[in-house]
């Protein structure tokens, strides 16, 4: 593995988050512009807080406009819009210039690992993330979960703890690092070696070399031309099962052509068993996942009694949620991995406005979806499976390898 010299140079002015301080009218004009939007646009935006608490905090926020920065301001609208509840309804940081440091976390258990971080600090790869600055990592992740978007239940909030975690100017109005340019973080080897290292940030536009985890297993090879790069599938070696990878939606098109051509696959290989992998599939059209299990239902040579899986995580979100539990009912599939980070009952079908001022992106749910009879935080597995370390670590997808070998 190699480690380059990746030097990040941040200049003052490249800190100014919405360029300068917004005057306070034109603020005010926002936050009424945001609360008219929400009520119009989205389907039930009461549905968990009352509109009497809504006001009240809303005018909270109102008060406080010249004593507080912008991007201050812009955490009172993301703390006010999680309790909305849905994590379709969110403040997107999308038209606003942030900067990250260099690495992603990801949790195993109780800790946080890095499994992608810039080449230079590619030592750190693997280590387990322990403070912040002076803050226990506990700690951190905490406050960074109380105020990170898109968040709907248990399990997506630990996805976007993590997604949110490496924005300096969050950690830095948190009063989790001292200056938002750089800042000192603690690392923790397998072998119990603590490196504490100086990260500085870089613009959420700015190349970075990176050195990442991935995983996979030997049994399964990647076609080398796909119509869609997220959605492809692969016999599995040894088995007579077939493998079809379903990390992002293609079109509806594309999905029809695809899914022809895969009943004609299944017709000729003779395939008896499906593996259908939802994994870190952040959602889309779930038509278009209706698609494939219009076609998958014309393949008699499957068996449809116990011969269909599902693999499911944290990052199985929206569509990818609702197309998890209707591949269940539909093609009687068993579900294994994780629960997923949306919830197959709720509110989805996301769509945005922008503010007049601030151009600060509002997103929000259109529509309920009522795709099981009772509540759950996430589809709830039919086979509970979670991502090793050590599996992981070494490169291996245990969840994928264990209904492999519930196949052989």
């Amino acid at each position: 593995m190699k480690n380059l010299l990746v030097t990040l140079i941040v200049t003052a002015f490249a800190f100014q988050v919405l360029a300068q301080k917004m005057d306070n009218h034109l603020w005010l004009q926002d936050l009424e512009a945001y609360k008219t939007g929400l009520e119009q646009k989205h389907i039930d935006v009461y549905n968990k807080i009352p509109d009497t608490e809504f006001d009240s905090e809303l005018e909270i926020i109102k008060s406080s406009i010249g004593n507080k920065t912008d991007f201050q301001l812009v955490m009172d609208l993301m703390r006010l819009t999680r309790k909305i509840g849905d994590g379709h309804t969110a403040i997107s940081l999308s038209n606003i210039e942030t900067h990250n440091f260099p690495f992603e976390i990801k949790q195993f258990g109780n800790d946080w690992r890095n499994v992608k971080i810039a080449q230079a600090f590619g030592h750190l790869l693997g280590t387990g993330l322990i403070a912040v600055d002076e803050t226990p990592m506990a700690i951190a992740a905490q406050k960074v979960g109380e105020v990170a978007q898109f968040v709907e239940n248990p399990h997506s909030k630990i996805i976007r703890t993590a997604q949110y975690f490496p924005i300096s100017e969050l950690l830095f109005e948190l009063n989790l690092i001292k200056q938002k340019e750089k800042a000192s973080f603690t690392f923790k080897s397998d072998n119990g070696t603590v490196f504490t290292e100086t990260l500085t940030v870089s613009a959420n536009n700015e190349p970075v070399e990176f050195t990442e985890l991935t995983i996979s297993v030997p049994e399964i090879e990647k076609p080398e031309e796909t119509l869609s790069t997220g959605f492809w599938y692969a016999p599995i070696s040894g088995t007579d099962a077939l493998y079809i990878h379903f990390e992002n939606y293609p079109t509806f098109e594309e999905m029809m052509q695809i899914a022809e051509e895969m009943v004609g696959f299944i017709f000729q290989n003779n395939i008896r068993k499906l593996i259908i992998d939802l994994r870190n599939n952040g959602g889309g059209d779930l038509y278009v996942g209706l698609v494939l299990a219009n076609a998958l239902n014309l393949a008699d040579p499957v068996d449809w009694k116990s011969g269909v899986y599902v693999l499911a995580d944290k990052v199985t979100f929206s569509a990818a949620t609702s197309n998890t539990a209707l591949f269940r009912e539909l093609l009687n599939a068993q579900i294994v991995g994780e629960p997923t980070g949306s919830n197959p009952t709720g509110f989805q079908d996301m769509d945005t406005f922008e503010l007049p001022n601030s151009k600060l992106v509002v997103c929000y749910s259109k529509r309920l979806f009522r795709i099981q009879e009772e509540f759950s935080e996430g589809v709830q597995p039919d086979i509970p499976q979670t991502y090793e370390w050590e599996s992981f670590s070494q490169g291996n997808d245990n969840m994928l390898q264990w209904v492999i070998k519930k196949l052989q």
